[in-house]
């Protein structure tokens, strides 16, 4: 007979009794990630510079007995960080997790690039990023226990034309997480970032359904596809959860095999396809 694996998963995944705070909650990878995050059973705090994209999921979920709430937060406003972390601290008392996955992109070339669109999308990816992380860090320290999980990206290691601030800002973060990794270990706080590769969202399907972009990434995707916001779940579960406990410092890419060398060449097998 099987051992009832029920009780043992739940004490390394179970995200029961945890208080995570997701900055860009209402995109489409912020979504699943704070859905996923709830069906585990933590308390989430859905933060986002327009707060009625997480109201819906927020109200489904606390219906369905969750908790979730929902907070204004514009990560290139200080003040803004800071209104956002005291109202989480005053309504849960801590925060265990935080996920930074607040982000802004715009596919230009680098001699195309005006100084305004190069400020927005670093202050919102990396300041942004970085000052959120400095609020919640300071709250964590007085417990001495958290983790941090920061979005990065297939451009934080492998480049695309018309990304260049983009990258620069996805390969800071990477950097930045082992910054935080280094500082914040003897707080007893974890800095780890997920990576995805080409994830199909309402601000990419543009790209998927282009006539010359879309066949060039699935040649370089080992599986062929766009992956699927729910895809990022488990590794975001894993990261807040204790069975992580021993990991810090690292950028796991969930890119179906974008970065390993994607699809083969023509090579000779009796096992086709």
């Amino acid at each position: 007979m099987a051992i009832k694996s029920d009780s043992y998963l739940g004490s390394l995944f179970g995200l029961e009794g945890k208080t995570i705070v997701v900055t860009g909650a209402g995109g489409g990878i912020g979504l699943a990630i704070s859905e996923g995050l709830l069906r585990a059973g933590a308390e989430v705090a859905m933060c986002n510079r327009t707060p009625a994209k997480c109201q819906p999921l927020a109200d489904k979920i606390n219906a369905e007995g969750g908790t979730a709430s929902v907070h204004q937060l514009d990560v290139t406003s200080l003040d803004s960080i800071h209104a956002c972390v005291d109202e989480v601290m005053a309504r849960y008392g801590k925060i265990d997790v935080l996920f930074n996955v607040a982000g802004v992109n715009k596919r230009e070339g680098l001699l195309d690039v005006e100084e305004a669109d190069y400020d927005r999308i670093m202050n919102t990816n990396l300041k942004g990023l970085f000052f959120m992380s400095q609020a919640v860090a300071r709250e964590m320290y007085k417990r001495r226990t958290g983790s941090i999980i920061n979005i990065g990206s297939h451009n934080d290691e492998g480049m695309l034309g018309g990304c260049s601030v983009y990258g620069a800002t996805k390969s800071g973060v990477v950097a930045l997480t082992r910054a935080m990794a280094v500082e914040f270990a003897q707080y007893g706080i974890r800095a780890n970032a997920i990576s995805p590769g080409h994830i199909l969202t309402d601000l990419t399907q543009v790209t998927w359904d282009h006539p010359t972009r879309a066949p060039w990434l699935r040649e370089r995707i080992a599986m062929r596809r766009p992956g699927d916001p729910d895809e990022l779940v488990g590794m975001a579960i894993l990261l807040a959860s204790d069975a992580s406990s021993y990991m810090t410092g690292q950028a796991y890419h969930i890119d179906g095999g974008c970065l390993c060398g994607g699809a083969p060449w023509d090579y000779d097998t009796q096992y086709k396809a």
